[in-house]
């Protein structure tokens, strides 16, 4: 144990919480693994060194499908049992080893195991990835993904945050294979094979700082490398030979970039010896942060910057920085239970938009956070089955559902939020505190709290322990009170559905007002009650939540919202403040709180606007209106797609879809929306350049598109296309090098309308050619049609048994297929088939997905009763319905 180290934290207290006896406690694991590349299984021997706390007759450890082939457990020298009597609890994951003579307390115990696990195909614990060798050949690399609770697959082991333990290494191999792991190679030498019966190498790392056990990593394959000095230890990254490894150079040296930029930020040296990334070409998230061993899906770390769009690199960019924050953050500070999962993931995600504004300031990070990060967490905290921030778990198999927008992105709005409050350099030094306060311990959300408290001298925890620990967040409504120079405003819950009971709202949020007025900003003002009034200068001009900092959605009064409106023209509203604007008029036309024909009329009213991100909110949002319309009247539906082209057109073809050399990055992302709005909406123009550059791509030439077109030509030109396009498109997904590429293919087959095409598109999803990892991408095409959509209903209704042993329950992945094979209906009649589907199936692993998506259609089936006769009137009044007057 570290001088220093703070170990006081406790778990936050969950009635009848499923965690591991007390009586011992971890101290050193000693792994040895070996796998097998001819029939997937691996040998294995682990050595825990554990302290005895308690006089005990038992040890209880987390395994998971291992084969346990022999169990022995020593004390000072003397052999306790090499044959414990062994039990099982299934539902809790946990072997208890129980023996005759009992182990003394306050004295080291030793217990060897030897077991034999599978190179799994499920993405969790120790599995297998594949790829295509440049011989053709297929190949395999084994590799790890232990978070949350999948250590337990790949060893017997204490597989809880809060029980943190040294780990010493050593992985047997061919010679000819690369070996990982989280720390430095220690030694090398040759063994004789069991498995193989003749000579491998045996590669022994160092031992590892304290840590835990979802943070092990280690990973044997053929991998090539590229290394960079540019930090004070080695950086390397490395990918299977199916890869161009020259691809990871950005990432490569972003890291070494962003390593010493945290070092100095948090005030605290990178303990490890060397920083390694691996690109794998089988993986169910974005990355993972191993400390010292980070692996990422490929597309997340690799980039060709020829070939690849402004949105992938800035993409590449925030997950680097974010695993590498993790390093700090979560690794060696890290929380002493899942409950606690958002000190991880909304502190690193805040902290990868924090180092990209720094190092990319021409992306204007926190503008176009406003529209993805906050609206991602904003959307699902309006649902009723949304969970608070830090939400208490009882099971293993309930924290998959948590690693969610609301773990990372209302995690990083609340640190957002916070930041503004107590001023950025403030915020810094509490994270500082923090950090050296309880590096290579685990803490609670209110050591954090208590950090922020002593930099800033300000009650952090009273002011914000209400945001990490109720759900949801208000709609602040204001009233005008002309005759006191004043404001009324009041608080209440917000829920998209429109239907807030009584016992919903009695949660009063601390809320910054963030009031801007011709002076400025008020950082002072505090709502703290159910309503209170604020004295202005003058009612001339004023909005809250400035640069959209706040969580919260404000209601204003039609008049109010149209001078807004001008005030925006006047550009006296920034960037966020216009994008707030939109996505509040959005939500509030979802929920009831003002007409559909008034948020339309806020959207044409920006037309003149010249801002990226503020026509990214634009077109989201009339896209948010189609998608509710989906089902309704064809007129109505063709009504609403030429009303998104009157919109787009002119913009789009004033941008252009030409890309200079140095084009700006925004600028870049602004012409491809445009051109995929524009297009989409039926631009006979638009749609006539995306034939023709397919038309070249198809026939051998890689440069007729445009990166940043990319996804957008290949959708035009299936949806206008047929069974050549289609057939190009499956190719180009077959057989391209490019993960990014080999994607965007994949993800656009189901923008076809033919049905022959449909059946095609979701045969492909439990087909050997595509991933497990990417079982959801052809399905996200087929939601924009009323066709595709019942097709991929259809699809998980018939496949289920076989879709639930891809996509195993304990896993995240089968939530998001769901989700998306039933979120996007919006009559009764789709809600009552999808219930009684479910009515009896086990939910475990999903339970939360699928209440979203049930809560997600109820918000447009309400939505659709209340205006859809003021959505026709607003349409009929703009000419865009068959028979009025154009």
């Amino acid at each position: 144990m570290c001088q220093g180290i703070d170990t006081t934290a406790t778990a936050i207290s969950v009635p009848d919480r499923e965690i591991l006896p007390t009586n011992v406690k971890a101290l050193h694991y000693d792994l040895t693994l070996e796998p097998n590349f001819q029939d997937f299984t691996y040998d294995g021997t682990v050595v825990i060194d554990v302290d005895v706390k308690e006089e005990s007759d038992f040890i209880s450890l987390n395994i998971l499908e291992l084969q346990i082939l022999s169990t022995k457990i020593t004390q000072d020298g003397t052999e306790i049992t090499s044959s414990p009597k062994t039990t099982y609890d299934e539902s809790t994951q946990t072997s208890t080893f129980k023996f005759d003579k009992k182990l003394k307390a306050g004295s080291g115990a030793i217990i060897t195991i030897e077991f034999k696990g599978e190179l799994n195909d499920k993405l969790a614990g120790f599995y297998r990835s594949s790829y295509k060798h440049p011989d053709g050949t297929i190949h395999y690399l084994a590799t790890t993904q232990m978070e949350p609770t999948d250590a337990r697959r790949a060893f017997p082991c204490f597989d809880e945050p809060a029980l943190k333990s040294e780990f010493t290494v050593t992985l047997i191999a061919d010679k000819e294979h690369v070996c990982l792991s989280n720390m430095d190679e220690a030694s090398q030498k040759e063994v004789d094979s069991k498995i193989t019966g003749g000579k491998r190498k045996a590669v022994k790392f160092n031992k590892t700082p304290l840590m835990s056990t979802y943070l092990v990593a280690f990973i044997i394959g053929e991998l090539n490398v590229i290394e960079t000095n540019n930090f004070r230890v080695p950086i390397r990254v490395f990918t299977p030979p199916s890869s161009d490894i020259e691809h990871g150079r950005f990432s490569l040296e972003l890291a070494a970039k962003t390593l010493e930029f945290y070092e100095k930020a948090f005030d605290s040296k990178y303990p490890l010896p060397k920083m390694d990334m691996v690109a794998i070409p089988d993986f169910a998230g974005g990355a993972m942060e191993n400390w010292g061993l980070v692996t990422y899906r490929s597309v997340d770390l690799l980039l060709d910057e020829s070939t690849s769009g402004a949105k992938l690199k800035q993409r590449v960019a925030e997950v680097v920085q974010h695993e590498l924050a993790h390093q700090w953050f979560g690794n060696l500070v890290t929380m002493d239970f899942w409950d606690g999962l958002w000190l991880n993931e909304g502190f690193a995600t805040w902290m990868s938009w924090y180092s990209c504004n720094k190092f990319f300031p021409e992306w204007k990070i926190w503008e176009s956070y406003v529209v993805e990060d906050l609206a991602s967490a904003l959307a699902l905290d309006s649902l009723r089955s949304s969970h608070p921030i830090e939400v208490p778990i009882k099971r293993a198999d309930e924290v998959n559902e948590i690693f969610d927008a609301i773990s990372y992105s209302k995690g990083s709005a609340v640190i957002r939020m916070l930041s503004s409050y107590l001023g950025e350099d403030i915020f810094m030094e509490g994270i500082r505190r923090y950090i050296k306060k309880h590096q290579y311990g685990n803490t609670q959300t209110q050591d954090l709290w208590a950090a922020l408290a002593s930099a800033s001298g300000k009650p952090v925890e009273e002011i914000m322990s209400i945001w990490t620990k109720k759900v949801g967040y208000p709609i602040l409504t204001v009233t005008e009170l002309p005759e006191k120079n004043a404001i009324k405003v009041k608080q209440n819950r917000f829920l998209r559905t429109g239907d807030v009971k009584p016992e919903e709202d009695d949660t009063i949020y601390p809320v910054f007002l963030e009031m801007l007025t011709k002076n400025g900003i008020d950082k002072k003002a505090t709502l703290n009650k159910r309503e209170d009034e604020f004295k202005l200068e003058n009612l001339d001009f004023f909005k809250l939540n400035a640069d959209q900092t706040c969580i919260y959605r404000t209601a204003y009064t039609p008049e109010r919202l149209a001078k807004l409106g001008e005030a925006a023209k006047q550009n006296l509203l920034s960037v966020p403040d216009r994008a707030g604007l939109l996505a509040d008029a959005a939500s509030l036309s979802a929920s009831g709180h003002q007409k559909t024909s008034g948020t339309l009329e806020l959207v044409k009213g920006f037309n003149t606007d010249s801002e990226f991100l503020v026509w990214d909110q634009m077109i989201a949002t009339v896209a948010s209106i189609r998608a509710t319309w989906k089902f309704e009247k064809q007129e109505t539906r063709d009504a609403l797609k030429k009303f998104t082209l009157n919109l787009v057109s002119n913009k789009a073809h004033e941008m252009g879809w030409v890309f200079a050399p140095d084009e700006g990055h925004l600028s870049s992302q602004f012409k491809a929306l445009l051109f995929g709005a524009a297009g989409g909406a039926g631009d006979e123009k638009i749609i006539s350049a995306a034939q023709d550059m397919f038309k070249k791509f198809a026939a051998g030439d890689r440069k007729a598109i445009h990166p940043n077109l990319r996804f957008s030509v290949y959708s035009l030109a299936l949806k206008h296309g047929g069974e050549h396009e289609f057939d190009v498109l499956l190719n180009e997904f077959k057989t391209s090098p490019d993960a990014d590429e080999r994607n965007t293919a994949l993800r656009t087959l189901g923008r076809t309308t033919q049905p022959e095409l449909i059946k095609r598109v979701i045969a492909l999803p439990l087909q050997g050619d595509v991933k497990n990892q990417d079982i959801y991408l052809p399905l996200l095409g087929l939601r924009g049609e009323v066709a595709g959509t019942e097709a991929a209903w259809s699809w998980l209704r018939d496949n289920w048994e076989e879709i639930v042993k891809v996509c195993p329950p304990g896993l995240s992945l089968l939530g998001s297929v769901v989700k998306i094979c039933v979120s996007d209906f919006t009559t009764q009649e789709q809600l009552d088939r999808v219930i009684a589907f479910f009515q009896d199936k086990d939910k475990t692993g999903y339970k939360m997905s699928l209440e979203q998506s049930y809560d997600s259609i109820r918000t447009k089936i309400g939505w659709l009763q209340r205006d859809r006769a003021d959505v026709e009137a607003f349409l009929q009044k703009e000419g865009l319905l068959s028979g009025s007057k154009l």
